[in-house]
């Protein structure tokens, strides 16, 4: 039940010691700002992370070719190993592979124009699936398709920086037809890539298109191979088995790393995600130190007040005080000055990151450092208890006080 007199004397306790209540909640208030800053810069450094990812998928495996640095069966180091059609159907019916594509860079091309529009672009030679590795958008149209592989379609699908730089005033491009290497190439779509605007300069053509307009045979630069929900170790499987099957194909020794490159997205994913766990941790560690300090503070606060109010509390139990009421006042006092610091600390970190926050949205690395409610839901609540902890030792003491003792306390 709420106790009008009760908190009227905590008041009054608090008015007459200005100056030591506000050192004693500024600690604590510093110690949850501090928190919420460090796990706010934490989910910024963290969100940062995740928008590059964002330009990828994260489950999947990407192999190049190499040159082997070992003797191998016969076989001289410092051969080039070059990937074709066929190895792309080897690789993709390995185990765990849930999509596959292989893509190839046409190095020669990169003036592109639409009428009297030019452009310098990457263009790439891609397999359908190609979309999901890189996890595009189709703003306009659609992406390449397998009848566009298998029929050898002169189709193209363009970032769209290509489309703002070629189509000017909003034209629609879709069944425009632009020039790559003096060859026309009917647009199908435009897409968006949620990673850099490298990837919106981009313009991607059939395999099978690429290869025979351009001349590139059957050969292709890399194969890409989508894991679905694999785990890290079945990642790592699929890559012993990658490296078993091109060794046979090749004739390279298996442990040469030079050979072929594997590139593990699930494994760099995953690392980074530990790597932002621990530093979760550590800024806990730090963060509630820091609050530990401030209200161990609180506590030697109520010792004092214990202290100095003695006689006044052996009063209150010559006059039948029960040891719950002299144990609430010191608590609901150390509870309010905790709660009430922690709060201010809480609500400016809070209102510090939401400032910055719009400062730092396109930043590599460090994007939108923000706080989860549910976090400081929790600090809250660690708050109230550590408050509740600060005043049990002195409240304790004060309950225990004898009144004859108390009143003759000097």
């Amino acid at each position: 039940m709420f106790d009008l007199d009760k908190w009227q004397e905590i008041f009054e306790t608090i008015k007459k010691n200005k100056l030591r209540t506000i050192l004693t909640g500024f600690s604590v208030a510093w110690g949850i700002f501090m928190l919420i800053i460090l796990l706010g810069s934490g989910y910024g450094l963290e969100n940062g992370v995740r928008k590059e990812f964002e330009g990828d998928a994260v489950n999947y495996l990407s192999i190049n070719g190499g040159v082997t640095s070992k003797a191998y069966k016969g076989m001289k180091p410092g051969r080039y190993i070059q990937f074709k059609n066929e190895d792309h159907n080897i690789l993709a019916g390995l185990n765990n592979v849930d999509k596959s594509s292989s893509r190839t860079r046409l190095w020669r091309i990169s003036t592109i124009n639409y009428k009297n529009q030019y452009g310098t672009f990457d263009v790439f030679a891609i397999s359908p699936d190609y979309k999901y590795v890189e996890d595009l958008d189709m703003i306009h149209g659609r992406f390449l398709n397998e009848n566009d592989q298998e029929e050898t379609r002169k189709v193209a699908a363009l970032g769209r920086l290509v489309y703002e730089e070629l189509f000017k005033d909003d034209e629609n491009a879709i069944d425009k037809y632009i020039n790559i290497g003096g060859v026309p190439f009917k647009v199908i779509g435009v897409f968006n890539d949620p990673g850099s605007d490298r990837d919106l300069q981009r313009i991607y053509i059939p395999t099978s298109t690429g290869q025979r307009v351009f001349g590139m045979g059957e050969r292709v630069n890399s194969v890409q191979l989508m894991l679905g929900d694999a785990t890290v170790e079945q990642s790592y499987q699929t890559s012993e088995e990658i490296r078993s099957a091109m060794s046979d194909k090749f004739k390279f020794d298996p442990t040469d790393q030079r050979a072929i490159y594997i590139y593990n997205s699930i494994e760099d994913y995953q690392r980074f995600m530990d790597l932002f766990a621990s530093i979760r941790i550590f800024i806990w560690f730090i963060g509630i130190g820091t609050i530990i300090a401030g209200i161990v503070g609180v506590s030697n606060i109520m010792m004092i007040v214990v202290k100095e109010r003695t006689k006044e509390i052996g009063v209150r139990k010559a006059l039948g005080a029960t040891p719950w009421s002299i144990v609430s006042l010191i608590l609901q006092e150390s509870i309010m000055i905790t709660a009430f610091a922690g709060y201010v600390g809480l609500v400016l970190g809070v209102g510090l990151l939401e400032l910055i926050s719009g400062s730092f949205q396109g930043d590599s690395y460090f994007a939108n450092p923000e706080i989860n409610i549910n976090v400081a839901l929790g600090a809250t609540l660690i708050l109230v208890i550590a408050g509740a902890l600060a005043g049990f030792v002195p409240a304790q003491k004060a309950a225990s006080v004898k009144p004859v003792v108390a009143l003759r306390d000097e």
